[in-house]
């Protein structure tokens, strides 16, 4: 599952690449995220319909249903932050800030749920961000800078290196959300004694009608399924079966298994990257790969 869940993550980069037309997304992205959104509501309530998981006996606990919408709020509140940080920072400061994420959950996770990390965990969870921050700041590079030739307006004009204030702010918002979101859930689900696919009916139905609001708020734009081919599909089932994969590892493993797989994904989505998109590989992903190994090593051979 584990192994799954961490291709999916790492498909999806390079699948949004191969849906740009023109060298531009060709459908709105909230329309991405209702869609994911409305397709993992369907995939949980098709389970309990068919019984795959069991319908708790008596009449269903609607009122446990209430504490879900801070987490599809907290969710929500992510997936539009990263759109706004793009306007106050380059996406190499993003990608490589961003990492500070591991920070705040392994946070919260301590305060919160009332684990102690032990040494050599909190220097797995290190290694875990210099991982992610290496890769970031050089584990791909696109052949097509290196060949000789006319150089292009982008080439010409580099974006250079930048962050505001107001973005450095947003980013540790960001982080603080991301972290908190992920623990909230975690203790959201352990403590409730309900079926994993009642628990994520709840969560995605309040995610359904969040994503709705914004998507419909957005102001006039591509409908709803304007511009999707068979790769968006693809796109927005894997991560619709990525979110289902995500929960039961909420619900029977840790916030802290969760950014594991977040940073294995890395190699696959190099990897994908490579052989999909035909760019190199540099010495920086060898070493993040090597880092994120060394993780893996050191946190869960400390049980």
């Amino acid at each position: 599952m584990l192994l799954l869940s961490t291709a999916m993550y790492g498909a999806h980069a390079p699948l949004l690449a191969l849906c740009h037309v023109d060298g531009r997304v060709p459908f709105r992205p909230s329309s991405a995220v209702l869609l994911t959104e409305l397709t993992k509501l369907l995939l949980c309530a098709l389970s309990l319909l068919v019984g795959w998981q069991a319908w708790p006996q008596g009449t269903p606990p609607w009122r446990q249903a209430a504490p879900f919408a801070l987490s599809a709020l907290l969710y929500g509140a992510n997936n539009n932050l990263v759109i706004y940080l793009q306007r106050y920072m380059d996406p190499s400061t993003y990608q490589v800030l961003s990492n500070l994420k591991i920070g705040s959950t392994a946070l919260f996770y301590c305060l919160c749920l009332q684990h102690r990390l032990s040494a050599r965990q909190g220097l797995a969870l290190l290694l875990l961000m210099a991982a992610g921050a290496c890769y970031a700041a050089g584990g791909l590079q696109d052949p097509g800078t290196t060949l000789p030739g006319p150089p292009s307006a982008a080439a010409t004009s580099p974006m250079p290196l930048h962050i505001t204030p107001l973005g450095l702010l947003l980013l540790i918002l960001y982080c603080l959300i991301s972290g908190l979101s992920s623990v909230y859930t975690e203790l959201l689900m352990k403590r409730q004694r309900l079926p994993l696919a009642l628990q994520n009916l709840f969560l995605y139905s309040f995610g359904v009608l969040l994503n709705l609001g914004l998507h419909a708020g957005g102001g006039p734009g591509p409908g709803l399924l304007e511009g999707f081919s068979g790769w968006m599909a693809l796109v927005v089932l894997s991560q619709a079966l990525n979110g289902l994969l995500m929960s039961a590892v909420m619900k029977h493993g840790s916030s802290i298994t969760r950014l594991f797989v977040v940073s294995c994904s890395l190699v696959v989505n190099a990897v994908l990257s490579a052989a999909l998109l035909r760019l190199q590989l540099t010495a920086a992903f060898f070493l993040a790969t090597l880092l994120i190994g060394l993780a893996v090593r050191l946190y869960y051979g400390s049980r």
